[in-house]
């Protein structure tokens, strides 16, 4: 059954078709496929589940007259169904006409069939033009009529019941001309209080159940939909002539420096005033592309020469932390210490020059002191 399912479901996919008015019509549909009947369970009397009835494949054939009001349909179906049996197993004696059989198992010659005629309500989602899917249900009448006879015997039961019954639908269908659609539906069909009496009188209660996979064939009454033809208008003025381009954005200039930071005497972290001449810095690198960055730390000469170059080293590492804090890549930056070699205002030795105590930084390739 799955591949009848697959195949089914991959035929209806392939179909194509123009345009169909499907909405506020008339149709017809023909329904055919194969049928499975879940076991057939009786209560005998008292004796509860006394007889199991096991079913072959069977079939399952349809005729509808319907009204399509677009979303929904109102359908009115008319059904025969129609299964053998397998086997019969019951915990009870089982009756015929002319042999009285022990509870247990037997090859069943017989069979079971159903007349119903129902009320359905569909839901339809999808374009009318395209693969359209349904579900819906439907409750009304459904005669079923049984017979079954033993290897042992010649009939257990031969009789029929009419009641209520209900059902459930959902498939697909997919145009195949203007008016013709194909599809494929499943069906649960269950019929519902079934009582049966056998040869000796005894009542058999339970219900019927089946399982249908149904091709469909429906044809539509509505006429495909007129697409009225548009009257000409004339054509459109031309469009405006295009507004002037602006004016190229102004060219980002790129400020190389020097930025000049200085510190406090003999100390190498950043000031207030240096982070403001630092942040300056940073802005303006972002201006200057991938340009390299170079440190030139200065002191006065308060100090030892020597001392003065190590201070010069700390302070250029200050500047350094500060920048690549802020986004400039480490990579970029060299530094050189001078110390009190090169001093901004010239002193004598001792002098505490602020001016000279000092991180120059400039941009650029082959930017330096």
């Amino acid at each position: 059954m799955r591949k009848l399912v697959i195949g089914m479901a991959m035929a209806s996919t392939a179909l194509a078709s123009p345009a169909l008015a499907r909405d506020g019509q008339w149709y017809v549909e023909l329904d055919g496929g194969v049928m499975i009947v879940e076991d057939l369970e009786f209560d005998v009397g008292a004796v509860e589940n006394g007889v199991s009835i096991d079913s072959d494949y069977g079939a399952d054939f349809g005729g509808i007259v319907g009204y399509d009001f677009g979303a929904f349909r109102l359908e009115a179906e008319a059904s025969y169904k129609e299964a053998d049996f397998d086997s019969i197993v019951s915990t009870t004696t089982l009756a015929s006409r002319t042999v009285a059989a022990p509870a247990g198992t037997y090859v069943t010659d017989g069979d079971v069939n159903v007349l119903s005629f129902m009320l359905n309500g569909m839901f339809d989602f999808g374009p009318d033009d395209g693969l359209q899917g349904f579900i819906g249900g439907g409750a009304g009448v459904a005669r079923v009529d049984t017979n079954a006879g033993i290897q042992v015997g010649s009939t257990a039961f031969d009789d029929s019941d009419t009641g209520l019954a209900w059902q459930l639908l959902a498939g697909v269908r997919a145009p195949l001309t203007d008016n013709m659609d194909v599809g494929i539906k499943y069906r649960m069909f269950t019929a519902e209080d079934v009582g049966l009496v056998d040869t000796l009188g005894r009542d058999f209660d339970g219900k019927l159940r089946s399982h249908s996979l149904l091709g469909t064939f429906t044809f539509n009454f509505g006429a495909p939909e007129v697409v009225p033809v548009p009257a000409p208008v004339a054509p459109p003025p031309p469009p405006p002539p295009p507004p002037p381009p602006p004016p190229p954005a102004p060219v980002v200039q790129c400020n190389t420096g020097p930025y000049i930071v200085f510190f406090d005497w003999d100390r190498s972290d950043i000031t207030a005033e240096a982070a403001t001449v630092l942040d300056n810095a940073v802005s303006s690198y972002r201006n200057c592309g991938n340009a390299s960055v170079m440190l030139a730390g200065h002191t006065d000469r308060s100090g030892s020469a020597q001392y003065n170059m190590g201070l010069a080293q700390r302070r250029n590492a200050s500047v350094r932390d500060y920048l690549t804090g802020r986004g400039v890549p480490g990579g970029r930056i060299s530094s050189e210490a001078f110390g009190e070699s090169q001093p901004r205002v010239p002193t004598a030795d001792g002098v505490r020059e602020p001016q000279n105590r000092r991180v120059e930084i400039t941009y650029g390739p082959g930017s330096g002191m």
